[in-house]
């Protein structure tokens, strides 16, 4: 994986910018996620652009939490955004802030736009404002209270504050042009009131400001350079721009789209997430299975991993469909590199060596990784019982199962090879148990040993074992773009988790919460962060080996 980030538009952009001298201090961008719900996969290409480009500049990110709307945000979801935005790799320093931190400041630019001539305040209902909103392609109509004068406009707007008017009795707003092509400059609401307390500020606001009105200028009271946002907020510019231009404030930001990150079978909606949350359909914020940032990463995706992912996206104005195939494979180049290999096998079938001596346990050297010779060996013991992957037996195989059936022979991998001499079944006809015996010439790694077979697959010590649970994470919908299907849970794939009991050599028997590991020759699995322990051993599938779904998506995306 390559370290150098490609020059996209935006840094392209800022590079000219930083070269031409236009803004006297260093780039300084901002994160500025509303804490209503958990980050996502969308949120880290955000996270990743906005502290990257400060950073290769030397300037500096602010992680600003857009808290205007109480009553759907929380200090849960606070704490969780600055969890990942750490556990990404970036950091703040002293740059936390909070849009409630301007409140008051807003506040002040609200009586200056309205003694300015410049915003109003509306005693429409929200329904009748909606309704003179107008259409695409028709005009809207100003409202009856657009010409109050400046000093009722002033007093309402004096009394909102002050708590003497109920819920939606009346709204703030610019006054633009009712007749703008662009809806968003039709007047749109400043400020609305709502009687409840907020979670920071408690209940000293009973108003509270837009989100078009609250951003930009808080960029402006930050020193803000580069406002770098999704392109649904390209439409919003030009009020952006209006809002600036009223209040004319000492720093003007200047703000640029790219494509937002949409990633196959996968939701980012944080509406439409917090629905499966709330309804049980997943087990929180973090389920493995969602493309939260919490989800990936207690189902094991590194952190460098993703920022590789971002990275490969790249930035652009394009809106497409990222194929989850690159996402994983940037986490197993990752993991590749950086996990060690232990042994452990999910769906077992017991093995009777019967020429191994009851009682006897040898001790098999095995690499921890086969091409980082630093990371050592570890003993992996070996008796008379073992249990392998039922899927490496065929009891009528065809010509090229290099596996394990009657009369065959196969490597245990480290150890010896085996031959299957018997098998053995249970009254319904279902294969139980094999009776194999070992070539005790053929210890892996002696010099005495030359005899070689097609045939190499994993095992357990059925003596040392330890049973664990592990959890096999599939796709969380069958359907490439969940989220155009109009109902969610019409595009849930019915076999996105399968739980087995697994057997895992005693290596792995007291690992930490989130260690990750390779299990040869299945995938790379993680100790789960929440439920894993020393007595109760749970695993998640990070990944497998091979991406199976390369196909198959390429194609549901081809004709989506």
């Amino acid at each position: 994986m390559s370290d150098e980030q490609p020059r996209d538009f935006i840094r392209q952009i800022i590079d000219e910018d930083v070269g031409s001298g236009k803004h006297a201090s260093a780039v300084v961008t901002r994160f500025p996620p509303e804490p209503n719900g958990y980050l996502h996969i969308g949120h880290a290409k955000s996270i990743c652009l906005n502290f990257g480009v400060a950073g290769e500049h030397g300037g500096k990110t602010f992680l600003r939490l857009d808290d205007t709307n109480p009553g759907k945000e929380s200090e849960e979801y606070v704490e969780a955004i600055k969890r990942d935005v750490h556990w990404l790799g970036f950091d703040w320093g002293d740059r936390l802030t909070h849009a409630s931190d301007y409140f008051d400041q807003l506040y002040e630019a609200a009586e200056q736009l309205v003694r300015q001539g410049a915003a109003y305040v509306d005693s429409l209902s929200a329904e009748e404002i909606r309704a003179h909103r107008g259409t695409l392609t028709e005009a809207g109509r100003e409202s009856p209270y657009r010409n109050r004068s400046v000093e009722e406009n002033l007093g309402l707007l004096r009394r909102m504050r002050a708590g003497e008017f109920g819920d939606g009795e009346h709204i703030l707003r610019a006054r633009i042009d009712m007749s703008s092509p662009n809806i968003n400059m039709r007047d749109p609401a400043m400020y609305r009131i709502r009687h409840i307390s907020h979670q920071r500020t408690g209940d000293k606001w009973c108003i509270y400001p837009m989100y078009d009105f609250a951003h930009c200028l808080s960029d402006a009271f930050e020193g803000i350079t580069h406002s770098l946002c999704t392109l649904e907020f390209e439409d919003h510019r030009p009020l952006y721009d209006w809002f600036i231009d009223q209040v004319d404030p000492e720093h003007r930001p200047r703000q640029i789209e790219f494509s937002r990150l949409n990633l196959a079978y996968a939701l980012t909606s944080k509406r439409k997430l917090n629905f499966l949350v709330s309804e049980g359909i997943v087990s929180g914020w973090d389920d493995p299975r969602l493309a939260t940032i919490s989800g990936l990463r207690r189902r094991g995706y590194p952190p460098a991993a993703i920022r590789d992912f971002c990275r490969r996206v790249g930035i652009t104005k394009k809106e497409n469909i990222i194929e989850m195939a690159l996402l994983e494979n940037s986490v197993r180049e990752v993991l590749d590199l950086e996990t060690e290999r232990r042994m452990a096998v999910l769906k077992p079938l017991k093995i009777v060596i019967t020429n191994f001596e009851e009682g006897r346990v040898e001790q098999m050297s095995a690499q921890n990784h086969p091409n980082r010779p630093e990371l050592g060996s570890r003993e992996v013991p070996f008796s008379r019982e073992v249990f392998i992957e039922r899927d490496d037996f065929m009891e009528v195989a065809p010509r090229k199962f290099f596996r394990l059936k009657p009369g065959g022979e196969v490597r245990l991998r480290y150890a010896y090879i085996i031959r299957c001499d018997e098998v053995v079944k249970d009254a319904a006809g279902e294969v139980v148990e094999l009776r194999c015996s070992y070539d005790p010439a053929t210890r892996s790694g002696s010099e005495t040993s030359d005899r070689k077979v097609k045939g190499t697959i994993h095992w357990v010590s059925g003596a040392h074992a330890r049973r664990a649970e592990v959890r096999l994470y599939d796709r969380l919908f069958q359907v490439a773009d969940p989220g155009a299907v109009e109902n969610v849970l019409d595009a849930l794939n019915p076999n996105s988790l399968e739980v087995v009991e697994a057997m895992l050599e005693p290596a792995l028997a007291a690992v930490r919460p989130g260690a990750s590991f390779q299990f040869e020759r299945l995938g790379y699995f993680c100790a789960d962060s929440v439920e894993h322990g020393e007595d109760r051993p749970v695993f998640n599938r990070v990944v497998t080996l091979r991406d199976s779904w390369a196909k198959l998506e390429q194609q549901a995306l081809h004709s989506a």
